[in-house]
């Protein structure tokens, strides 16, 4: 069994994604959590001068997004074959989208409150067609089965609510999505359990 380290700052940003699909398999791991001031000593040691940084059995692997699809893989919830993957694939490049979008370092006021206002609905309603597309009628977004897509979006579904508290409220579907992760045991215990941080 491989020994996996995740290192991140102390705060959910970046890392939270693989740290819920940790959650979702029961795999232990070893959380190290940086805090500001240790980050420019590590900054030169690490392999892109960024974190997170996967560490498996001493291969070290940058990118949040290539350590999420490495673990949902290796974890089966990335999909159970390649159509399903693709589909996977589908909802987190259409997060992606969103967040490119969002102008959350403009110091534009009126851009942030457009994007919040008008724009986010747009994105949203996208994630809410590939979920009834690709859910066979259930609440997870792949497959009726729980996948790094519905991790993803909730995570990613915490930062819309945390800047907009009711931009889910026209999207039943979404809605139900994060409800059914927040009820997957595992997660319910981890997000229980899990540090109080700012971000």
């Amino acid at each position: 069994m491989p020994s996996y380290k995740l290192t991140y700052f102390n705060g959910r940003g970046r890392a939270e994604i693989s740290r819920l699909i940790f959650a979702a398999a029961g795999q232990k791991y070893e959380d190290i959590r940086i805090e500001r001031e240790q980050w420019p000593a590590l900054k030169p040691k690490t392999p892109l001068g960024q974190m997170p940084v996967l560490e498996v059995d001493g291969v070290e692997l940058p990118q949040s997004a290539a350590i999420a699809r490495f673990l949902a893989k290796q974890f089966h919830l990335a999909g159970k074959d390649n159509l399903e993957q693709a589909e996977v694939d589908a909802v987190i490049d259409t997060i992606s989208d969103i967040n490119t979008a969002w102008p959350a370092s403009s110091s534009d006021e009126a851009l942030k409150k457009k994007f919040l206002t008008e724009d986010l609905a747009k994105h949203l309603q996208n994630l809410e067609t590939l979920g009834k597309l690709y859910g066979k009628g259930g609440h997870f977004f792949v497959g009726n089965q729980l996948t790094w897509a519905d991790l993803r979006f909730y995570t990613f579904g915490q930062t819309c609510i945390e800047a907009a508290p009711d931009c889910l409220n026209n999207f039943p579907w979404l809605k139900q999505n994060r409800a059914e992760v927040e009820k997957q045991p595992k997660i319910a215990e981890y997000l229980k359990n899990r540090p109080k941080t700012s971000f």
